[in-house]
């Protein structure tokens, strides 16, 4: 039987994909420091970001249900990385899912203003439930990362 051999390589593919009218309002919203939501006309859910399609009793959404949620909310969980991966931030850094507050769902995001270098201590900084706001560039360009993080409030 041969070994397997482990080979280097680096994988960089450029592309540009069509959002659609939901996810284009959400990041229109997200360069003025807003966070978009749809609200279900059946079941009165608001979903991030905002889809055609309300998962949980299949109506179909319109963008005049589109709402503003604030952008504070609380972690449901979380993770801590401290090995670096291609395209990624220097580690260490955290990782989690935030339920905004005025939403019914949660989104993924960097937490920051949080010491993570004693990974000992990090379940004493960052909890389920901690409160956290999110802290917006200066320059935003319609992405998620015109969010730079959230920090714990």
């Amino acid at each position: 039987m041969s070994k397997s051999l482990e080979v280097a390589g680096k994988w960089e593919i450029e592309f540009k994909y069509a959002t659609g009218p939901y996810i284009a309002k959400f990041l229109e919203g997200l360069k003025e420091k807003k966070i978009l939501g749809i609200k279900c006309p059946s079941c009165k859910r608001v979903l991030i970001p905002p889809r055609i399609l309300c998962e949980k009793c299949y109506v179909q959404l319109s963008l005049n249900d589109i709402v503003e949620v604030k952008d504070t909310g609380s972690v449901q969980t979380f993770f801590v990385v401290y090995r670096q991966f291609y395209g990624l931030p220097p580690p260490p850094y955290a990782v989690a899912l935030i339920k905004l507050d005025g939403a019914d769902e949660g989104i993924v995001h960097f937490l920051g203003e949080v010491d993570l270098s004693n990974p000992n201590l990090v379940s004493e900084k960052i909890k389920v439930d901690t409160k956290v706001k999110a802290v917006w560039n200066e320059e935003r360009k319609g992405n998620i990362l015109d969010i730079k993080y959230f920090k714990p409030i």
